[in-house]
């Protein structure tokens, strides 16, 4: 698959991916390395992952970083629950001993956490590891090992080597530095805020209904809000949000109902300093200049 397909094919199924971007993924197939995506959030990082997905018709495996993340949440625990129902009914049947812990520690009573999942598939899925630089450096080190062999030791069963090799997708906001290791694992791409031509793509790929003029607004007023002091910028689903909210309320033009701008702008602001910071006055302005 060609970079130029796959921007192609991603493109069909809703993302329009840079030049840049759709290199990195074309590589990342072609050598079956994990990508990384790094950029703030709200830039369509996530999205990457699910419209490959979509593009290769396989299944997407999503593990979703947090701090205290541990290996039971992300690869694998034991059904506790199951085991112990297993062992009161051998016991009342007579039967103890290796049997009924060559049963209990069988896959049957396995549960599958994402990264144990996206080994063990017939076909490659999309593995999304979200956001890692929300997980603490322990486990970053861990994902290292998996990432290198991929395979998982399971104490009870032995090591679970790959049915299928991963198409692996990692994401990070920039909260934390990640290891040299990991970086070093991966290929690398950063998504920036999309320039207005490719929003403008965007909009009209997911909004095939709004009006051009109003389009061509929306974008105008998003990519100047995005200059303003803001605690949080909104990213390309509230650009999408902010568009579909005008077209609910019949707004045509930014400029005709600013009592109507100002209520929709729930859709791009999202703390309470925002909301005070761009008063009716600043949304005016802003809608002016994106007329």
């Amino acid at each position: 698959m060609s970079q130029t397909k796959v921007q192609s094919d991603l493109a069909g199924e809703g993302y329009v991916a840079s030049n840049e971007l759709a290199m990195a993924v074309h590589l990342a197939l072609a050598l079956e390395r994990p990508l990384l995506l790094e950029g703030s959030a709200g830039v369509g990082k996530t999205e990457v992952a699910r419209a490959l997905a979509e593009v290769l018709d396989t299944k997407l495996i999503r593990l979703q970083c947090y701090e205290g993340l541990d290996a039971a949440q992300a690869i694998y625990e034991w059904n506790y629950q199951r085991q112990l129902l297993a062992i009161r009914t051998a016991s009342e049947g007579g039967e103890t001993g290796k049997t009924v812990e060559d049963r209990i520690f069988s896959r049957d009573y396995l549960l599958e956490r994402p990264l144990l999942q996206a080994i063990t598939q017939d076909k490659s899925p999309v593995l999304l590891i979200d956001e890692i630089d929300r997980a603490d450096e322990e486990f970053e080190a861990f994902l290292l090992e998996i990432l290198a062999d991929y395979a998982i030791t399971v104490p009870e069963l032995g090591t679970v080597s790959a049915t299928t090799r991963p198409h692996v997708i990692l994401t990070s906001n920039g909260t934390r530095d990640l290891s040299d290791a990991l970086r070093r694992r991966c290929l690398y791409a950063y998504v920036d805020y999309p320039d207005r031509e490719t929003e403008l793509a965007i909009l009209r790929a997911r909004s095939p209904d709004i009006e051009a003029r109003l389009a061509e607004q929306v974008i105008g007023f998003v990519q100047t809000l995005r200059k303003e002091e803001l605690e949080k910028v909104p990213g390309i689903a509230e650009t999408l949000d902010f568009a579909a909210a005008l077209m609910g309320l019949g707004i045509a033009d930014l400029t005709s109902d600013p009592v109507a701008l100002q209520a929709s702008l729930t859709t791009l602001l999202k703390t309470q300093s925002d909301r005070a910071s761009v008063t009716t006055e600043v949304a005016q302005r802003i809608a002016g200049r994106a007329a």
